[in-house]
């Protein structure tokens, strides 16, 4: 199973693990240090209790008038007898033994002392002389059942602890990880024309390095947008003039030609300058579109914009204008340049991809431009792609296939929406689009 790749589970995951492994190795080399000291404390007990024992046997025994006699201690009450011992004379016999010692478990030794077997941890000892000697055992049982006991009372608490162990590092993982997910959301909340740089005096110390190459990034691909940009619009503007001047000549030989065919050469060299006029004046507003401010400091009225736009169109396309505007203030925060450059290639892209039919322009109460014109259906895999650049609905059509690229570009820029649909409702020919310029006042 493939494990997810987030820091903080894989990390989680690893101090936790880790601090269950020092939590079971401190559990252990503690068990067996404390069973070292058990062992220690018991057999002290044992010894202390069978010399105790052999001085009250001893009495005893001295003060009995038969002699060999055994006898049996009586439990005074039910208990867990953790010592049993016997005292024997010399010949073997049992003098004196607790009520459940079983003499075939207690093994004479030769030596005084401690004494282990399987079962059983002895202490012998003897008194008057070696004629009387004690035996007394505990069982290993015993012991081993205290010893895990304590083992278990260390481990027991693993069942609280690991899981509090993984709350509490999570939850700190979370903590110290705050800074990077603030950093990604900033990172993510950026549209593709904001290259602004990041600051780095809030970053963690961690952060920023990885903030200021980020920079560098942006500043290396901002230096090459804007030289894009700026050679597009010096490129388009230095052409203006040359090309204004081959109109002008070409004008000239039609008006003093009168061979049909140079008539016709100069008709078509004079159409393929204006298209060339045309690309460059969109280049112009492609570049001020991608490199210019298109906010407008104080709100304006759209409305205005747009009449101005319509009003500068050549007689014959105003004709064919059916303008619609409301009559209350449209607030627009978009730069009037820029709405003038969305309005008049909304309009001009309607008039020249249309049919003769009118063009329906309206500013919505809501601040919406709509531009309507009537053609044939745009196929929907053909609509998908009129926002890029030098696409053209009908590639043996004219224009240069930049309009609604720029509208796009505006639109991006200024959080706006370009909507464009085709077929109209209720019919199966026509094309709309449409765009957020701002709010009625």
């Amino acid at each position: 199973m493939k494990l997810p790749r987030s820091i903080r589970f894989r990390t989680t995951v690893a101090l936790a693990f880790l601090v269950m492994l020092m939590w079971l190795a401190t559990a252990a080399v503690t068990t067996r240090q404390l069973s070292g000291e058990m062992d220690e404390v018991f057999d002290s007990a044992l010894q202390e209790t069978g010399q105790r024992i052999l001085e009250l046997a001893v009495v005893d025994v001295l003060g009995r008038e038969e002699e060999g006699l055994t006898q049996h201690i009586t439990a005074l009450d039910a208990h867990d007898e953790y010592f049993t011992y016997l005292v024997r004379d010399t010949q073997g016999r049992i003098l004196l033994s607790s009520h459940r010692a079983d003499p075939d478990l207690f093994p004479t030794f030769a030596q005084n002392g401690f004494h282990q077997t399987d079962g059983f941890r002895f202490y012998q000892e003897a008194a008057v002389r070696g004629t009387i000697t004690l035996t007394i055992a505990e069982p290993l049982a015993h012991r081993q059942s205290v010893s895990r006991e304590l083992a278990l009372g260390l481990a027991l608490p693993l069942l609280a602890v690991i899981p509090l162990s993984i709350l509490g590092i999570a939850y700190s993982l979370g903590l110290g990880l705050r800074p990077l997910g603030q950093l990604r959301d900033k990172l993510a909340r950026r549209d593709a024309s904001d290259l602004a740089p990041l600051r780095l005096d809030t970053l963690p110390t961690e952060l920023e390095p990885i903030a200021s190459t980020v920079n560098k990034l942006f500043g290396r691909l901002n230096a090459a947008f804007d030289a894009e940009r700026s050679f597009a619009s010096n490129a388009a503007h230095e052409l203006r003039t040359p090309l204004a001047g081959a109109i002008a000549q070409v004008q000239l030989l039609r008006k003093h030609t009168r061979e049909p065919e140079t008539m016709r050469r100069a008709e078509a060299i004079e159409s393929t300058l204006k298209r060339l006029t045309q690309l460059s004046e969109k280049l112009m507003q492609l570049a001020r579109a991608e490199g210019a401010q298109l906010l407008a400091g104080t709100p304006h009225d759209a409305r205005v914009v747009v009449r101005l736009v319509v009003d500068d169109l050549p007689r014959a396309d105003r004709a064919r204008i059916d303008l619609n505007l409301p009559a209350t203030a449209v607030q627009c925060d978009i730069d009037p340049d820029a709405v003038a450059i969305v309005a008049r290639n909304l309009i001009e892209n309607a008039l020249r991809h249309g049919s003769d039919a009118p063009v329906y322009v309206m500013v919505s109460g809501d601040g919406w431009l709509h531009v309507e014109n009537d053609c044939v259906a745009v196929p929907p895999a053909t609509l998908q792609t009129l926002q890029e650049r030098f696409i053209r609905g009908d590639p043996a059509g004219v224009g240069s296939g930049l309009g609604l690229a720029i509208v796009q570009t505006i639109a991006q820029r200024t959080s706006s929406t370009l909507k464009i649909v085709s077929p109209l409702s209720d019919t199966n020919r026509g094309f709309r689009a449409s765009i957020k310029l701002g709010h009625t006042a």
